[in-house]
């Protein structure tokens, strides 16, 4: 797990990234989070085909793009629509901005860039803290699913240092400047999560505070795994699972069918069909049986085009012979029938779970009943459910087609994770998130916070 030489670089008080100027000349030293002359803080992250997301610490956000006059311009959350927000930048070296008519300027954070070894593969990551000599609590950010460079595009490395929390941010294996095959693999990623945890322990020296992780979506399976593994002082688990991903794909299939208004018996089928698409990833591409059967069955039925769930739709966007041809390319080694429960059992490391109702990734239903379980058996979790919040902990509108486009972040979600990474406490209400504490918690978390909404 030493740090390795050739790739280790400290960064002092680092104020910009690298500039690099992508296509249109959209210059990457923008990207950094702002303190603003009305006290809110703003972060601009890079976002799809040169323009920006900008994001406030209250969930607000939406995208920037630089018109023809040179003016960034903003759309509502990832909707199309204006918001009348223009936003100027300063040159690289000044770093100033100009937001919605307040001027700020980025904040200065202390950076160091490094590299280390899980299972002999290379890891590249960066520790980001804020500045001074205090110490600080520190998140390490689990990865979920995604095939994508944490380091290009958590945008928490730099806001939860921007509200005094630091971050220790990694490329998973497979992934961006790190090493390796990509791999769903929860217990060798748990061990990745692990040598992340002693690397920023290294690196925070002095300044180290507690230290814990901040998890999202797969990372809820890895994240406990990691700590019960190493001595992490807590986990944060946003819009994760505690059943298996088999179950998550049914569950997902039923909610959608569900929502689309169709009766139980339809569902019935729906789920039978998914459990077919599921075999097929199971068996490593080699059983097809079953699902030519349902196909045979159902495929001209009208709502067979709705079955989706969480891996189903990958199967059955495809004919037989072009999954035997992909098979390669999902070859990730999922733990299919992976039971998350002994390991959530066997915690005693305070975690909080913040949940969605409208969830069709990762449905929400079963997992709150297991975490109440585990808190009825004195287990000290702490679950805060968003009704109306769904992958990724944002708000959404639905169209007359029934897709959703999402608008912001749930409110009070951000400040959450900042305060439980702080002290492992929460104080007052999140929005209208439906906070349920273990008892020893609900002295600093305020009167009745146990099963209440907050305004």
């Amino acid at each position: 797990m030493d740090c390795i030489a050739r790739y280790c670089l400290a960064l002092a008080a680092v104020i910009a990234a690298p500039s690099i100027v992508r296509a249109n000349g959209t210059p990457d030293c923008h990207i950094g989070s702002y303190r603003l002359a009305d006290g809110n803080v703003v972060d601009i992250a890079p976002s799809d085909d040169d323009t920006f997301r900008w994001r406030k610490f209250d969930g607000a956000t939406g995208r920037l793009r630089r018109d023809a006059d040179g003016v960034w311009k903003s759309t509502y959350g990832w909707t199309d629509r204006a918001d009348a927000i223009t936003v100027s930048f300063s040159d690289c070296r000044t770093g100033k901005i100009v937001f919605g008519g307040v001027s700020g300027e980025r904040i200065a954070l202390d950076v160091k860039e490094t590299a280390f070894k899980s299972h002999g593969t290379v890891l590249v990551g960066r520790l980001v803290m804020p500045q001074g000599e205090e110490q600080v609590p520190i998140a390490v950010l689990v990865h979920g699913a995604e095939h994508d460079s944490a380091l290009d595009d958590y945008f928490l490395q730099r806001l939860l240092p921007a509200e005094g929390v630091g971050a220790f941010v990694y490329d998973k294996r497979g992934t961006g400047k790190s090493g390796g095959r990509y791999t769903q693999d929860y217990s060798l990623l748990a061990d990745d999560a692990v040598a992340a945890l002693w690397q920023a322990r290294q690196l925070a020296g002095a300044r180290l505070g507690r230290i814990g992780y901040q998890a999202g979506s797969q990372g809820g399976w890895v994240a406990p795994l990691a700590a019960n593994r190493t001595s992490a002082d807590f986990v944060i688990v946003c819009f994760g699972l505690a059943v298996n991903v088999i179950d998550e794909d049914q569950e997902s299939v039923e909610l959608q069918m569900r929502e689309k208004g169709y009766p139980p018996e339809v569902i019935a089928k729906a789920l039978e069909v998914a459990r077919a698409a599921e075999t097929v990833f199971e068996s490593d591409f080699k059983s097809f049986e079953k699902l030519d059967e349902m196909r045979a069955k159902y495929e001209s039925a009208p709502w067979y085009k709705d079955v989706h769930g969480d891996w189903a739709f990958l199967m059955l966007q495809h004919s037989d012979a072009e999954l035997r041809a992909q098979a390669r390319e999902f070859d990730w080694h999922v733990p299919f029938h992976y039971d998350p429960m002994p390991v959530l059992r066997a915690s005693k490391v305070p975690q909080l779970w913040i949940l969605g109702g409208e969830d069709y990734e990762a449905p929400s239903a079963e997992t709150i009943r297991r975490v109440r379980s585990l808190m009825a058996d004195g287990l000290p979790f702490t679950l805060a459910y968003y009704a109306h919040a769904e992958h990724g902990m944002t708000l959404f509108e639905t169209a007359a087609d029934g897709s959703r486009i999402s608008t912001r972040y749930a409110p009070g979600y951000l400040r959450m994770i900042r305060d439980f990474a702080r002290d492992g406490r929460l104080r007052g209400s999140y929005g209208d998130a439906e906070l349920t504490a273990p008892p020893e918690s609900h002295a600093a978390s305020g009167p009745e916070v146990s099963r209440r909404r907050g305004g």
